[in-house]
């Protein structure tokens, strides 16, 4: 990806995003008709969408508590961090310690202006407009080098985010998770998950939807084992690598993925 490439901060309601999308599957309000109309048709093929959408948001909160807890990790780097809900990255870590930063990273210009707004009381957070795959945009950013201590243990969020980028020898999911890892101190945490089919007719209808459907926004739905293969030489944290509903759940009555058509797969890692 061309570096210092200029992103574009007007909204524009007439081409649907995955944020916004991933924003009225969770029962958010910043959303558009076309937004909402493209759920409507990619339900018609993989009707468990919904569900999948709450259940990893329910995992991203899930992992921050536990790094925060059980980790000591005071530091989140949170890549394509969509639309702000309830019991967002900073609002899970700060519970553990008031302290604890968080820097949120996402390209769609709706993000900044919401995030912004949200978080303009709050100086141990900010929202900085930036594809993910600009590493050293992102990590040279003035908030990330305000907020952040790379020589200290950092967790870096790529939460449901990499089927939104395609395969690239420099710009795809491996390229990107090799370029932060080579920036992260011993003790650092990656959260990386995705969604994922062993259903090849799955994979390629919604990967051939979601790209013409945002005009190019898109990568590709992939199988369980591109996502481990994110995972060499890292130590996975306990379960492993899994649906993620099934990460570490708050109790055994918590919500499950009931349907497999496709399943957002993945879990955490931590730098030797």
């Amino acid at each position: 990806m061309e570096s210092g490439k200029r992103l574009s901060t007007k909204i524009d309601a007439t081409v649907p995003t995955a944020a916004r999308m991933y924003d009225h599957y969770l029962g958010g309000k910043d959303n558009y008709a076309v937004d909402r109309a493209a759920c409507e048709e990619l339900d018609k093929v993989v009707p468990s969408t919904r569900a999948l959408a709450l259940n990893n948001r329910r995992f991203l909160q899930r992992v921050v508590r536990t790094l925060a807890q059980e980790y000591g990790i005071r530091q989140f780097l949170d890549h394509g961090s969509g639309l702000p809900t309830q019991n967002n990255v900073h609002q899970v870590a700060q519970q553990i310690d008031p302290d604890s930063r968080v820097v949120y990273v996402d390209n769609d210009p709706m993000v900044l202006v919401h995030g912004r707004a949200l978080l303009d009381q709050n100086d141990r957070t900010a929202v900085i407009q930036a594809d993910m795959r600009e590493t050293d945009e992102i990590f040279s950013h003035p908030d990330t080098k305000r907020l952040i201590d790379f020589s200290e243990p950092v967790a870096v969020l790529f939460n449901s985010v990499f089927h939104c980028i395609p395969d690239s020898e420099t710009d795809g999911p491996s390229a990107v998770v090799e370029r932060v890892r080579e920036r992260l101190a011993p003790g650092s945490c990656l959260l990386m998950c995705q969604l994922v089919s062993e259903d090849q007719e799955v994979r390629d209808f919604v990967t051939g939807f979601m790209d013409q459907a945002t005009q190019g926004h898109w990568g590709r739905v992939r199988q369980e084992k591109d996502v481990a293969a994110l995972f060499d030489g890292l130590e996975i944290l306990e379960p492993g690598l899994v649906e993620v509903s099934t990460w570490r759940p708050d109790n055994e009555v918590a919500p499950r993925q009931l349907t497999q058509e496709w399943i957002e797969f993945g879990g955490v890692g931590r730098m030797p």
